[in-house]
């Protein structure tokens, strides 16, 4: 069984059984206001200050921040570098995103992909059942782009980031034009999602989290 709670921008937290994950921690000067979190293992898709809020996190929980694969407290991640942009990093610079192996689900964090995948990259994500995807526009995937990505893997489940909220983004799309392109008419935000593997539908759903 999986946990899944948006804090903002790219930051989830991410509970199974095993362990507490934060991916790209938000900073509050973005505008998510944050409570601090006490996790397990802490991962960063790229080095920009909107990622790396480490003041958010207490402890001193494990730190991955690149490509490579890793075991940390009975989970399995694998981080796959991307780019930041469709120019190979030219632009904007590289992203790492990341599958995690928790219990027995897949779910793969694309962090600030700005591209379409490769065929390497899609036989590497391919294996995810939840997909958590940038969709706001900016120096990330549109609306558009964004569909094209889900399209090319075989998740269950679908969650939007990165786009204008209230608290903060403002200069993304809204989800709107994500929704329309996915053909999605109507969704009721959840606070958090729970998940296991037998309550995976055959078609992707997408879910929508509120902050």
């Amino acid at each position: 069984m999986a946990e899944i709670k948006w804090f903002g921008h790219a930051c989830f937290r991410i509970r199974s059984r095993d362990a507490t994950i934060l991916t790209d921690p938000v900073p509050r000067s973005f505008g998510y206001k944050v409570e601090k979190q006490k996790v397990d293992i802490v991962t960063f898709s790229h080095a920009h200050p909107g990622h790396t809020a480490i003041e958010i996190v207490s402890g001193e929980p494990k730190v991955v921040d690149g490509p490579g694969e890793y075991e940390m407290n009975d989970v399995f991640i694998t981080g796959v570098r991307t780019y930041h942009d469709d120019q190979r990093g030219a632009e904007h610079g590289r992203n790492t995103a990341y599958l995690f192996e928790i219990e027995d689900l897949v779910v793969l964090h694309l962090g600030d992909l700005g591209h379409q995948l490769d065929e390497s990259e899609i036989d590497k994500f391919g294996t995810a059942d939840i997909v958590i995807i940038p969709v706001g526009g900016g120096p990330v995937l549109d609306a558009k782009q964004a569909v094209e990505v889900v399209n090319t893997l075989d998740a269950k489940i679908v969650i939007p980031m990165q786009y204008r909220t209230p608290n903060g983004d403002a200069q993304r799309d809204p989800l709107e034009k994500f929704l329309a392109e996915m053909g999605v008419t109507e969704v009721a935000p959840r606070d958090k999602l729970v998940v296991r593997a037998s309550d995976l539908g055959e078609s992707p759903e997408v879910v929508v989290l509120s902050l």
